[in-house]
């Protein structure tokens, strides 16, 4: 650990810590001794090297909860050391479940909570009617830090026993289990003046539809403060509803249905002034949704709002669709510069042209810009006259979305106004129009192009050259021979990069290979590159002895020229560089390796993905990212438990994207592993070969936590045949499975298998969830 800042005698107490673990035989009765240590860091020492001794220290840890309770520092760190732990501590914890000490009990719920320990949650259920409230609610929090779904009965008696200890956590974690039989009880609190407000936030994050029609109800009151908790559980329980199912629709039109528009339109327009701002998002939100001239009133008033309300006001607005196009297209002409920063990003509907015009002369530049990109939406040609006078903006980022607004466009006027443009007075307005004659080759541009190569402002130059690589002419080519041939160094450097583009042409292949061996650092960079790019095979060998340059950069790219060659030593000299101890050369020729995707040179990156280097460790799974095997799949998974945030998203993105069963099953297996876990169910959702297969598979034998969101990741793939695969897990024999499927089933209208199972389902519970959802 760092012990910078520590005093000594801290840093020599946390030496001997070391030396125990490192010498002793056994170690664990030495190092309990310290876990009373008055120092907080040397005490976190003692946990650390605890939990790093595993299944050694379980029992003994266990045992001090038990016997030695006469020091709070001392049980803290028993408790902290048990839930790091690499050992297997759920089951012994567990057995500290019954101690006739309440406090004990206390603290083995605490430990499997901490722990995720989805084994032990018939444990937590049962301790959840524990006598002692301090039990019960400490079972009741690990619960909702496992997911709860499991416990909903058990829940649901604490949300209804009238003990305010037990009911609040109760109601926080029913509400997180995402099961349909906790709208009820919920929903029996809302009026609650105790337990309204937090039941109400609960009703919303149980994603399920059935909890709008309680929510809604509270968008007429009279209390202001109802309307606002209303509209924000609203709002949660659409976003829930998406991340489970992946229809935004749902919640929405459920929400139309049970809200009478014109009262509630009204009512959230009265509120939504004095509301916080995520009120105000929120209700922006929602009268999206009901519409109306109420909506649309208050809605437009808000597009003045700081941010992010005005923004949420205008994604409403648009969503209103033609409802709402008059008072957008008033505000765009009306609006100052902070309301049309505001719309022109949502702006898609060709009717708005003129006004997005008007824009371009905006006193704001963000405004000026983002009007050219809105007119690049629009697709009409016939607005790049309006465009070309922005070339001369003196802001960068303005001239820069004009330019690709009009290359975006296209129209029959732009190489007559281009080449208007490329004899400008002013240097900035030339450069633009050079960039756009390259862009689109226009062989009219050449003597333009030519003229700019003798122009005094080295800017000009470069983007003549740049642009000569595009103009299909004889002329245009020995023009950049000659300038490859110039005296100063930058200008044979630029045209060394141009040349890349041009192929097919032997003088051209015999000035780059001269590159390779030029003066200047730059020109040799732009030589390796242009040569791999064109595939040149018989520069492997002067390209692979660049590996040696002295400047970085040339090496670099030589290694990245050798991945585009096909030859023995090419691939040699990639192997080479991937053991190099230059960092750049090493993980450059990583990538390369991964672009050849041959198989002899897995070991190196399997061997590199296991780099002390993070970096490297993230280019090495990159690059063996397409390789097939059980191997690359295993570093995959390695590498998704990796300490580099970096490098666990790349790993589970790229397991993600790996067609086949053996891959979906990896990612199952680290459901439970928190860093990832968001990461885990957007790529369970990722529809590739082999995926439906695996979740179906991993379904067999779920657990109430998992079966949900394998059961999610499936809807969220969008498969046509959705409806029968839903049906398939239905009738899997595990009931989490089955539950799961309960609420999906209603999601997209499948009722005749809700009531079937409402009917005939072996399983009460199942049967429950049936029933509320058909009730529905």
């Amino acid at each position: 650990m760092n012990t910078s800042g520590l005093s000594q005698g801290e840093q020599e107490r946390i030496a001997a810590i070391d030396r125990i673990v490192a010498s002793e035989s056994d170690p664990v009765g030495p190092l309990l001794e310290r876990l009373d240590e008055k120092s907080w860091a040397v005490r976190r020492a003692v946990v650390a090297a605890l939990a790093s001794l595993g299944d050694a220290a379980v029992p003994p840890l266990c045992n001090l909860l038990r016997s030695s309770r006469d020091d709070e520092a001392r049980i803290a760190a028993a408790v902290d050391a048990l839930v790091a732990s690499v050992g297997d501590a759920d089951r012994c914890v567990a057995g500290l479940a019954g101690d006739p000490n309440p406090a004990v009990a206390a603290d083995a719920a605490q430990i499997l909570g901490r722990r995720r320990s989805r084994s032990e949650v018939p444990t937590l259920v049962q301790l959840i009617d524990h006598e002692d409230d301090n039990v019960a609610v400490a079972a009741i929090e690990a619960l909702g830090r496992i997911g709860g779904r499991a416990a909903v009965d058990s829940l649901i008696r604490a949300v209804g026993s009238g003990n305010f200890f037990r009911v609040f956590p109760a109601v926080d974690v029913l509400g997180r289990s995402g099961d349909p039989r906790a709208v009820a009880p919920l929903a029996g609190l809302a009026e609650n003046p105790v337990y309204g407000s937090e039941a109400v936030r609960s009703l919303g994050r149980t994603g399920e539809r059935q909890a709008v029609a309680p929510l809604a109800a509270l968008i007429c009151k009279r209390s202001d403060a109802a309307v606002r908790l209303g509209a924000v559980a609203l709002a949660e329980l659409a976003q829930r509803h998406y991340e489970r199912y992946g229809d935004p629709a749902v919640i929405d039109d459920a929400v139309r249905l049970a809200t009478p528009a014109a009262p509630a339109t009204r009512r959230l327009a009265q509120v939504l002034p004095e509301a916080e701002s995520g009120e105000q998002v929120a209700i922006c939100r929602l009268l999206g949704v009901l519409g109306g001239e109420h909506a649309v009133a208050a809605l437009t008033q808000q597009l003045d709002a700081p941010s992010p309300v005005s923004e949420a006001a205008a994604a409403a607005l648009k969503r209103l669709g033609r409802e709402s196009d008059q008072p957008l297209l008033l505000a765009l002409r009306e609006g100052d510069s902070a309301r049309r920063r505001v719309l022109l990003p949502l702006v898609s509907r060709a009717t708005a042209a003129d006004e997005v015009v008007r824009c371009l002369g905006d006193p704001d530049a963000t405004v000026r810009a983002l009007a050219a990109d809105a007119l690049a939406r629009l697709g009409n040609p016939a607005l790049v006259p309006a465009l070309f006078p922005l070339l001369a903006d003196e802001n960068p980022r303005v001239a820069q979305a004009a330019a690709g607004a009009i290359q975006s466009l296209g129209s029959p006027l732009t190489e007559k106004l281009a080449l208007e443009a490329a004899r400008s007075g002013e240097a900035r307005v030339r450069r633009a129009a050079l960039r756009i004659l390259g862009y689109f080759g226009y062989a009219s541009a050449l003597p333009v192009f030519e003229a700019a190569l003798r122009d005094p402002d080295p800017r000009l130059r470069e983007a003549a050259l740049q642009g000569l690589a595009y103009i299909d002419e004889p002329r245009a080519l020995e023009a950049l021979l000659e300038a490859a041939r110039d005296e100063e160094d930058r200008t044979r450097a630029l045209a060394m990069r141009s040349l890349g583009q041009v192929t097919e042409d032997l003088r051209v292949t015999s000035y780059l290979l001269r590159g390779l061996a030029d003066r200047d650092p730059w020109v040799r960079y732009y030589a390796c590159q242009a040569l791999g790019r064109q595939g040149v095979e018989v520069a492997a060998r002067p390209i692979a002895e660049r590996l040696d340059d002295d400047a970085g950069q040339v090496r670099v790219a030589a290694v990245d020229a050798l991945s585009h060659l096909q030859t023995p030593l090419a691939s040699e000299a990639l192997r080479r560089a991937a053991r190099s101890a230059d960092p750049d050369v090493c993980r450059a020729a990583l990538i390369g390796l991964g672009i050849r995707r041959e198989r002899d040179a897995l070991g190196i990156l399997l061997e590199r993905s296991r780099d002390t280097d993070a970096a490297t460790r993230l280019v090495a799974i990159s690059a063996m990212a397409d390789f097939s095997g059980d191997e690359v799949e295993e570093a995959l998974a390695t590498a998704a438990r990796d300490e580099e945030e970096s490098v666990r998203t790349a790993a589970v993105g790229f397991l993600a994207a790996r067609p086949g069963k053996s891959a979906t099953l990896r990612l199952v297996g680290m459901a439970g592993v928190a860093p990832v876990r968001e990461l885990v169910d957007a790529g369970l959702s990722v529809p590739v070969e082999g995926r439906v297969e695996g979740i179906v598979e991993a379904l067999a034998d779920a657990d109430d936590e998992l079966a949900p969101r394998l059961v999610s990741a499936l809807l969220r793939m969008r498969l046509h045949d959705a409806g029968a695969l839903l049906r398939r897990v239905a009738g899997l024999p595990n009931a989490p499975a089955r539950k799961a499927a309960m609420g999906a089933l209603a999601s997209i209208g499948e009722r005749e298998v809700l009531q079937t199972a409402a009917a005939s389902d072996v399983d009460p519970e199942v049967r429950r969830i049936a029933t509320l959802l058909l009730s529905d």
